[in-house]
């Protein structure tokens, strides 16, 4: 559908529904779009909830005991300019970290604990509309799981990493299933720990819109014809539940029974639907949705270190 016709559609129906319309832009806008370069920023999206501020204090420990490792990176994906941070450990394999929305590559540190102890190098980046990157739509990884194959690239061709896995939380276990299960994928993008997956974004986004009360009928189905037109992201009719079958690289579900955005009965639906011969679903009782570390440290990090010794 071309804008010109959305356009015209909007124009007929804008007069019989204002206020859902007026909305579904404003939060279609406020949580998908990124308006001014200070949104989505490497500050922590949450700096007044001292839970997730914890997190990023413990991932500022991480990042500091590290910058002499440091070295600021780029590389070029549909036009964009992506920035991100290679930490060489000196090994011959690294993990990309990818972040779900909102969030910069300094939050990813909080997470490179067990690969560093599993003889990985870390890579962290700002995803696509993202801290130091470039772009204006979050593509829900209908887009960005092309950045993750240029990502892989620059690790295997520029800095001799011989293998290459992937460490995704909620929307960026979609960017990594994709990114997986393309035709580019290359043989050395090897496998991913996923934590929080969920089968559409759709279904993720209703869920939270539930919590916040926000109007769900009209309202959601306008966000989501908004993001197919201008994001190019079809989340309503395609996502990792319609994609999973496709997976046949070693992944780890990491999943929390308390997650009430990616649904504990929508998880075993995809891991059931996963046709990996090396796939593994881990349950933690506790934990809000990407959260699960910073309440279930050791045995997330286990998971993640029992995974590895069996890909």
């Amino acid at each position: 559908m071309s804008k010109i016709i959305l356009i015209i559609l909007l124009v007929l129906i804008v007069p019989a529904i204002p206020m859902p319309f007026a909305a579904a832009i404003i939060v279609w806008r406020m949580m998908l779009v990124r308006t001014s370069p200070e949104k989505w920023s490497r500050r922590s999206s949450f700096p007044d909830d001292p839970e997730y501020q914890r997190l990023f204090d413990i991932a500022k420990v991480w990042g500091d005991a590290h910058a002499d490792k440091k070295q600021d990176v780029t590389v070029t994906s549909d036009g964009f300019r992506l920035v991100g941070e290679y930490y060489d450990l000196g090994h011959k394999k690294a993990v990309i970290i990818i972040p779900g929305r909102t969030e910069g590559c300094n939050y990813s540190y909080f997470f490179a604990k067990p690969y560093e102890e599993e003889g990985y190098n870390i890579l962290v980046i700002d995803n696509r509309s993202h801290g130091l990157s470039e772009g204006k739509y979050n593509s829900l990884g209908f887009e960005e799981y092309k950045d993750i194959i240029e990502w892989s690239k620059l690790l295997h061709d520029n800095f001799g990493n011989d293998e290459v896995i992937l460490h995704a939380i909620c929307i960026g276990s979609e960017t990594g299933l994709f990114a997986l299960t393309s035709d580019e994928c290359p043989e050395y993008l090897k496998a991913m720990v996923a934590e929080g997956m969920f089968a559409t974004f759709y279904e993720s986004f209703k869920n939270h819109m539930i919590e916040q009360k926000r109007p769900i009928f009209l309202g959601l189905h306008l966000i989501m014809l908004l993001e197919k037109i201008y994001a190019h992201a079809d989340a309503v009719h395609d996502g990792p539940i319609y994609r999973i079958d496709k997976m046949r690289k070693p992944i780890l579900f990491l999943h929390s029974k308390e997650d009430i955005y990616s649904l504990p009965e929508r998880a075993v639906e995809l891991y059931d639907k996963c046709q990996s011969p090396n796939k593994q679903i881990h349950w933690f009782p506790t934990g809000e949705h990407s959260r699960i570390r910073l309440v279930h440290e050791q045995e997330y990090d286990d998971a993640v270190k029992e995974f590895i010794h069996n890909i």
